[in-house]
């Protein structure tokens, strides 16, 4: 009986002997088996790797920029009127300078143009002189000046200018060339002033003061103009234009 007693404590205590060795399994194998598969997606999760780096490419903006061409372009004239650049011509460098001939042209973008009939149109004729840029008349074209070459001189000085055919000029070749031309600037100086100082005050060397010429103006004020001999030849050098400004300009 004491036996038959004392076996159902003996399985109680083998019971809980089992569930804590189960428990404890648990926890160190099957916990541990648990981390490991868990560490994976944890250290991914922390880590997600290396990034793709990528670039944001910008829409390309519609151009809404107006060629500069267009400014120098009349809305709507006629298309022959046009300034050269606001068109596109075939060439024709065979034809004979200084005979009528006919280019065929078509108007730039954002140009438009009008025949004689009002109508839009984009290729038209044009007829002109044959000749080339540099071979235009000086009322043609603009060019620089310069303000460092002596326009009294023998022989009379020139300059390279760069010149450009006006607007309206129609001609083969470049519009805008080299040119030596004769120096023609002028500083301000009036030739009836300089003729009227000579002959008033020639004696005290106003007239070589006015132009400058402050060395020969201070000669003739203390020798009373060469007794006067000075003062007679410069009256004639001024007012046939031998005598002109010091800075090498021309008279107005």
């Amino acid at each position: 009986m004491a036996a038959a007693a004392g076996l159902p404590g003996f399985l109680g205590r083998l019971c809980r002997v089992l569930l804590f060795l189960s428990q404890f399994y648990i926890l160190s194998g099957g916990g541990s088996l648990n981390l490991e598969h868990s560490q994976p997606l944890a250290r991914a999760i922390r880590d997600p790797g290396a990034t793709r780096p990528f670039t944001v490419v910008p829409r390309a903006a519609e151009s809404t920029d107006i060629p500069p061409y267009v400014m120098k372009c009349p809305s709507n004239g006629l298309c022959s009127r046009l300034p050269a650049d606001c068109m596109e011509c075939r060439t024709n460098f065979s034809c004979v300078y200084g005979k009528p001939v006919t280019f065929d042209c078509t108007v730039k973008p954002s140009v438009t143009c009008v025949d004689q009939d009002l109508r839009s149109q984009k290729h038209f004729v044009i007829n002109m002189t044959c000749r080339f840029c540099w071979q235009l008349p000086e009322t043609d074209y603009e060019c620089t000046n310069s303000t460092s070459c002596m326009t009294v001189s023998c022989p009379r000085a020139r300059y390279p200018a760069n010149c450009t055919v006006r607007d309206h000029v129609l001609c083969l070749g470049n519009r805008t060339f080299l040119k030596m031309l004769y120096c023609n600037w002028t500083g301000g100086y009036k030739w009836s002033t300089a003729l009227a100082l000579s002959i008033t005050l020639g004696g005290f060397g106003a007239d070589r003061f006015y132009l400058g010429q402050w060395r020969e103006g201070l000669g003739k004020l203390f020798s009373f103009g060469g007794l006067g001999i000075w003062t007679l030849i410069d009256v004639l050098l001024i007012g046939v234009g031998y005598v002109g400004p010091a800075d090498g300009s021309l008279y107005i």
